[in-house]
């Protein structure tokens, strides 16, 4: 039997599938519209709002909104905020004296009172963004109260001390409905900005009991870190801090000009006791805020150093106060090591850091003085010794003012080393007990301990540098000392680099730096007098070569070229002593390479023999420079260094670099030779050196058929083509351009011929030169017979063809190219 529902049961459960339908169709459109917005590309601009449920979305892409309701509803509120703002100051300022004072009380009262209710109901709404533009019309109308009340009751009273008292009840107030309305932003931020004004402005006016314009300052930017601490608004903390910033940071600074202007020990007390305070309050900060520790807690440290060193740079005597400083920032490292929390201890240290740093920039200029100083007496060599340290680095300056420098760089030079040891190793298992940390740290630490322990080093010789000059101790008494720091600095390099640690690598390469910038000084400082020069430089190639041998790596071989240079100044300054003139002075240089070449064959392959021959490989150009005033000394000065290069080229390791340049030079030397006898028929020479080395280049050839033109056929061409090519340019008959020119064709010819580049090149070249030696004065004449627009026109067109033509040209060039390098 089928049960009927009655027309009741069935209307109901009609409905209640309706709604379930209903139900479904907008989970689906919702989960459509969310479909489209994923498929949609992102854009700048906030998405326009989705349609009605009860609407299809429409087909195809949407346009893209330029401006997003809320961002138009916020211009639309702030601009309507400005213009009633704009109507209230305008109706203050020249509609207020043609009301009564009742109406004026009225009116300004009731507008101010409408506008600081109404976010409330606003609120209550939901209408966030129109209670804040209300809210801040009530503000800007209070401003505009405090103002009315000025001019209108109270025109008589000081404008800077009402100005303070109402900020401070401006402050109070907003505070007060800003934590009524929390929903509302601006109150209590404008709250934190305008609590600025009361003590500084009370300072300025100067009333009874007005405190100085520093400790205003001070007082308000610990009122702000107090703020900063107790509110819990994240916009409210920031603009409490960046307040705090700048208030504390304009007290710390005014401490520091009026501590450096003081001129007593009783006018810097005032100072000192400010910045305390200063210091005292970002303490208080940075153990508190975690966030703020960082910077609170290195000006803590910069206000104490600045605190007590103020005081006790009045009380010491001039040039004496830059040790004050640095002894405090060196106390303060002592309190770095007491149980402070982490982040005010590593605060605190690079405070005290930055105070030392400054101080070893002041010791600079000492530094530089006892280095660079002996260059200026280069024009004074061997005339007189000085009296003194000072005359001889020609330093003027008084006395007074660096006397602190070598206290200062040795007060440096041992914190810098305990700091070294006390930065955890790289590899240390306590160096941080948090894995992660050890990580990120690893790579810090293994930089910043060997860089202290280096800048200790290099602290300690300064230190020790500067002392003569400071002192002023007799001449013979200062090259001495620089000289036994350049020896000590070179034998600590060679201990620390035999051990083969490579922990002390940076040590040994920062020692071994420290002397040969302390060597170069002293060699310029010995320079005054022939004794000085003699030991000096026969001091220090000795030095030098004793810790290449116990050196290992880099340093070895820097030290061996070191010692190359100053074997070349002593072989220079024998020369000079015994009076030779320039020339003959060059031949004596030649020691230097020639006995480098003798110590290379020694060492072999030793990875030092290179670098010192090439050092010492220098002094030949030198002493050509010396010889080219006398060419028959030139001549000889070229074939010995052409002797030393032929037997460099003995060895095989050398012998493909040191062979062409001994070549080239032995050729040198012959033209040189011919140019300085005044021969006018060199072919005469050249000729019987030319036909028996193309006879061993064919000879090379025939057995190598692979070998170079170039080493086969180069050297013998050049040695007759080169010098017969100059004297052509010299001649003034036909008959030795023609020959020339004959046998450049025949040369070039046969290159071609037999596709040897060498001889196409040297041919080629010395007919294409001996040709415009021939046609210049023909050349000459037609271009003065010319038009003077014709040149510039054939230029024009010339490079228009070449433009025009352009890939065309560079593909020739490169076939040209190929074609040159498939000869041999």
């Amino acid at each position: 039997m089928e049960n009927v529902p009655t027309p009741a049961e069935e209307l109901a459960i009609l409905d209640r599938e309706l709604r379930q339908l209903d139900a479904r169709r907008a989970q689906l459109l919702a989960r459509r519209s969310w479909l489209l917005a994923a498929l949609r590309p992102p854009v700048a601009a906030s998405p326009t709002p989705p349609f009605p449920a009860s609407r299809p979305w429409p087909a195809g892409p949407q346009p893209r909104a330029e401006a997003s309701p809320p961002s138009v509803q916020n211009v639309l509120l702030t601009l309507g905020g400005i213009l009633l703002a704009v109507a209230a100051i305008a109706f203050t300022l020249v509609s207020w004296g043609h009301l009564g004072i009742g109406g004026r009380s009225a009116v300004l009262g009731a507008v101010t009172l409408a506008a600081l209710g109404t976010p409330a109901v606003l609120l209550r709404r939901g209408l966030v963004s129109t209670a804040e533009s209300v809210g801040v019309l009530g503000l800007v109308l209070m401003v505009l109260d405090a103002y009315a009340v000025h001019r209108a009751a109270l025109a008589d009273t000081d404008g800077l001390a009402y100005a303070a008292g109402v900020s401070a009840v401006l402050a109070g107030l907003w505070s007060a409905y800003g934590l009524v309305l929390r929903r509302l932003h601006t109150p209590l931020p404008t709250a934190v900005v305008t609590a600025q004004l009361p003590l500084p402005l009370w300072a300025l006016a100067g009333g009874p009991g007005a405190p100085p314009m520093e400790w205003a300052l001070l007082l308000t930017a610990a009122l702000d870190v107090a703020v900063a601490l107790r509110t819990r608004p994240a916009v409210v903390r920031g603009f409490a801090w960046v307040t705090a910033s700048v208030t504390g940071g304009l007290a710390v600074l005014t401490g520091l000009w009026l501590s450096l202007a003081a001129g007593s020990p009783g006018t810097a007390a005032g100072p000192a006791v400010l910045l305390l305070a200063a210091s005292a309050v970002a303490v208080f900060a940075a153990w508190r805020s975690p966030a703020a520790a960082p910077g609170a807690s290195v000006v803590a440290g910069l206000a104490a150093v600045a605190a007590v060193g103020g005081v006790i740079r009045t009380a010491v005597p001039q040039g004496w106060a830059v040790l004050g400083y640095v002894l405090c920032a060196t106390a303060l490292l002592a309190v770095v090591r007491t149980s402070l929390p982490d982040r005010l201890r590593q605060g605190l240290a690079r405070s005290a850091g930055a105070v030392q740093a400054a101080a070893a920039v002041t010791a600079l200029p000492a530094v530089l003085v006892s280095l660079a100083g002996p260059a200026t007496r280069l024009t004074d060599i061997w005339s007189q010794a000085p009296a003194g340290t000072r005359e001889a680095l020609s330093l003027d300056v008084p006395l007074s003012v660096l006397p602190a420098a070598p206290l200062v760089l040795a007060v440096l030079a041992p914190t810098t080393a305990l700091v070294s040891r006390r930065i955890p190793a790289a590899d240390s298992p306590h160096a941080t007990s948090n894995a992660a940390a050890a990580g990120r740290g690893t790579a810090l630490r293994a930089v910043l301990r060997p860089a202290a322990a280096c800048g200790s080093l290099a602290l300690f010789w300064a230190a020790l540098l500067v002392l003569p000059a400071v002192i002023d101790v007799p001449y013979r008494v200062a090259v001495g000392w620089q000289l036994v720091l350049v020896v000590a600095l070179f034998v600590l390099g060679a201990v620390l680099t035999a051990r083969g640690d490579l922990r002390h690598a940076p040590l040994a390469h920062a020692a071994l730096a420290c002397g040969l910038a302390g060597s170069v000084s002293v060699a310029l400082l010995s320079l005054a007098t022939r004794p000085a020069t003699f030991v000096v430089l026969g001091v220090l190639p000795a030095a030098l070569v004793a810790a290449a041998f116990r050196s290992r790596g880099p340093a070895q071989r820097v030290a061996a070229c070191a010692a190359a240079v100053f074997a070349t100044g002593l072989a220079g300054a024998c020369a000079a002593a015994a009076g030779l003139p320039p020339h003959r002075a060059a031949l004596v240089l030649l020691l230097v390479p020639a006995v480098a070449a003798l110590v290379g064959a020694r060492l072999g392959r030793h990875p030092v023999a290179l670098p010192v021959e090439a050092t010492a490989a220098a002094a030949g150009p030198v002493a050509v420079l010396l010889a080219t005033g006398h060419p028959p000394t030139l001549a000889l000065v070229l074939a010995l260094c052409g002797v030393i290069a032929a037997g460099t080229a003995v060895r095989a390791e050398r012998r493909p670099a040191a062979g062409y340049v001994a070549a080239a030079l032995f050729v040198l030397a012959t033209w040189v030779r011919l140019f300085a006898s005044d021969v006018a028929a060199p072919e005469a020479y050249t000729l019987p050196v030319t036909i028996p080395a193309l006879v061993i280049g064919a000879l090379r050839r025939r057995r190598d058929p692979q070998a170079s033109s170039w080493t086969s056929y180069g050297p013998g061409l050049a040695a007759t083509l080169v010098p017969s090519l100059f004297a052509a340019w010299g001649d003034e008959h036909w008959l030795r351009p023609l020959l020339l020119g004959a046998a450049a064709l025949a040369v070039t010819l046969a290159g071609a011929r037999l596709r040897l580049q060498a001889l196409l090149v040297l041919g080629g070249a010395a007919l294409a030169l001996d040709a415009l030696h021939e046609l210049a004065p023909y050349v000459v004449q037609v271009v003065d017979a010319l038009p003077r627009w014709l040149p510039p026109a054939v230029a024009g067109l010339l490079l228009l063809g070449v433009g025009a033509t352009y890939e065309q040209r560079l593909r020739d060039a490169r076939r040209l190219r190929e074609s040159l390098g498939r000869m041999r």
